[in-house]
């Protein structure tokens, strides 16, 4: 009898060449979830999708048996949803529906994303509301996909850093139905959440289920951390290399709160992706 998943483990695949090469990719490495871009996420504009993209992109995903729901797409980097400046607020603003509709257009029912940065021109309570105010616009405009908070490091004048302005974010959002949160291992320990024993772990995630709650989790990113734990910089390392270990990988793999949804890795060496995949396969009690 074949194996009953719960985990649903892949990596940020490329999709270079067309969106539906990130699905090949994806299998080739053994996924059963990926991430991708929808576009070039360096860039403003992006060729919309054509009805030939989106054909090839649905045939290979049913051909590979990944469902929507274990897809995390990313947006671009270039968006700032707190920006301070009115007009770069607006194109950031633009930026975001286009691509909560590209997914939409894929059938895709999810969007992670970076909250935002205040650049030291606005406090972070502005900075936070302007993030909600954003979601609500591009979230009003569209259907079906929700949009995932990613939490982030902290590095320079980022937000989201704080399980708090996840919460404040999500506090401000007309439709709740439509918002979660996507938990990258690296970004949470670098801002001072440690996971890296059974007991740190129970406590962060304690800390996680009072202030945010785990209805909203939907998605994670998977990857070790150079820096060491509340360091504020962000930098990945593969599973086992960096400051994180293995336990924490251990205990989430063996965490039903963490069923049913993409985990996704984006450690620095995509040449053991494969491997990474069948080591956290391999902590499954």
């Amino acid at each position: 009898m074949d194996k009953i998943y719960t985990k649903f483990v892949g990596a940020h695949t490329s999709a270079s060449g067309g969106v539906f090469n990130a699905v090949t990719n994806a299998k080739e490495i053994g996924a059963k979830a990926f991430a991708l871009f929808t576009k070039n996420q360096r860039r403003w504009d992006a060729k919309e999708l054509d009805t030939q993209t989106i054909d090839k992109f649905q045939s290979a995903l049913e051909e590979s048996g990944i469902l929507a729901k274990h897809i995390l797409p990313h947006d671009s980097y270039l968006i700032n949803l707190g920006h301070p400046d009115e007009q770069k607020l607006i194109k950031s603003r633009m930026a975001f529906v286009d691509e909560l509709e590209r997914c939409e257009q894929l059938g895709l029912d999810r969007l992670n994303f970076h909250p935002g940065s205040h650049l030291k021109e606005i406090s972070e309570d502005e900075c936070l509301s302007k993030i909600s105010e954003s979601i609500n616009i591009a979230l009003d405009k569209t259907t079906g996909v929700k949009a995932v908070i990613e939490n982030t490091a902290g590095q320079g004048s980022n937000l989201g850093y704080k399980f708090e302005h996840l919460a404040q974010i999500i506090d401000k959002i007309e439709d709740k139905s439509r918002v979660g949160i996507c938990i990258d291992t690296c970004h949470m320990f670098v801002a001072g959440y440690d996971i890296r024993t059974r007991e740190a772990y129970d406590k962060t995630w304690a800390e996680f289920e009072k202030i945010v709650g785990f209805k909203y989790l939907m998605g994670m990113h998977l990857n070790d951390s150079k820096p060491p734990l509340g360091s504020k910089k962000d930098r990945h390392h593969s599973l086992g290399e960096g400051e994180i270990g293995l336990d924490a990988f251990r205990f989430l793999m063996n965490d039903e709160r963490m069923d049913d949804i993409p985990l996704i890795l984006e450690t620095i060496d995509d040449k053991i992706w494969k491997n990474e995949i069948e080591l956290l396969y391999s902590f499954v009690d």
